[in-house]
């Protein structure tokens, strides 16, 4: 089977391992994707010291950073170049420091060159901590080949 035919499931793997391999922002954060599916990402992270704000809780930041690597991860399944045109969270609840945050990215809408993602976070309890809505919007190139993508490319 060609590297252009990969079942969905394949082609969904191959575009998170090319990605996470170029992106040292959720590497450096202690990020790893546990599942990764068409449409669909699974991303966990553990609250570290340096993570906690004034009132000893995970930085709000640091929350949505997760949620944000998620959504990435699941918009990019498809091996076409994503990104995103807009979002927003809703924080329902701490993050607290050695908590084990978990992010679940699943496709809500993705039509023409706009998607939708709603983003779960929630703790190793199975509390949710946050909700995120994502927007994205497909750019020219391929996510396993950084070279073929128009960086920057809006149109």
């Amino acid at each position: 089977m060609s590297d252009t035919q990969l079942p969905p499931q394949q082609l969904a793997e191959a575009c998170a391992e090319a990605m996470f391999a170029r992106d040292h922002a959720s590497q450096g954060l202690g990020m790893r994707i546990t599942r990764v599916a068409p449409g669909f990402a699974e991303l966990t992270m553990t609250v570290r010291q340096d993570m906690v704000q004034g009132h000893g809780n995970c930085h709000g930041g640091f929350l949505f950073a997760l949620a944000d690597s998620a959504f990435a991860f699941a918009c990019n399944s498809y091996d076409e170049a994503t990104v995103a045109s807009g979002c927003s969270i809703d924080y329902l609840g701490p993050g607290q420091l050695g908590d084990e945050l978990t992010a679940t990215a699943e496709e809500r809408s993705r039509r023409g060159r706009t998607g939708i993602y709603d983003i779960t976070l929630r703790n190793q309890h199975g509390d949710t901590v946050a909700l995120f809505r994502g927007r994205s919007y497909k750019i020219r190139g391929s996510v396993r080949r950084l070279e073929d993508t128009a960086a920057g490319d809006t149109q």
